[in-house]
């Protein structure tokens, strides 16, 4: 997944758009994996249902909160961590998602200071 040098000519509007594809296609699969964590962490530690559990790991993935009151002091350490944890991972995410945005952005001013 390595982007251009800067001595290396832009690459084509299809290829970035193709290489934007791939780095949605991560970011989603880091979302999938982390409501899985999720729901399964409140499906084991709450006994919530997997609707439940699924509903919970959205909410707190999301920064929206919990929803279900929690009981048992193991899922409120739970969902503690896992909500520090979708914090990073919305940070994580976004800078996987907007890298090659950037460097395109990047690489376009340098090669217009190239051409001065």
């Amino acid at each position: 997944m390595a982007f251009e040098q800067k001595d290396q000519k832009l690459i084509p509007f299809t290829d970035f758009l193709f290489r934007i594809l791939k780095h949605v296609m991560i970011a989603g699969g880091v979302v999938s994996l982390s409501i899985l964590i999720g729901t399964l962490g409140y499906h084991f530690f709450e006994n919530l249902s997997r609707i439940d559990s699924f509903y919970n790991a959205s909410m707190i993935l999301t920064g929206m909160g919990p929803v279900t009151v929690l009981k048992k002091s193991t899922s409120k350490i739970f969902a503690s961590l896992f909500a520090i944890y979708g914090g990073i991972v919305i940070l994580a995410i976004t800078g996987i998602i907007l890298a090659p945005l950037a460097h395109r952005l990047l690489h376009i001013f340098h090669l217009n200071e190239s051409d001065d």
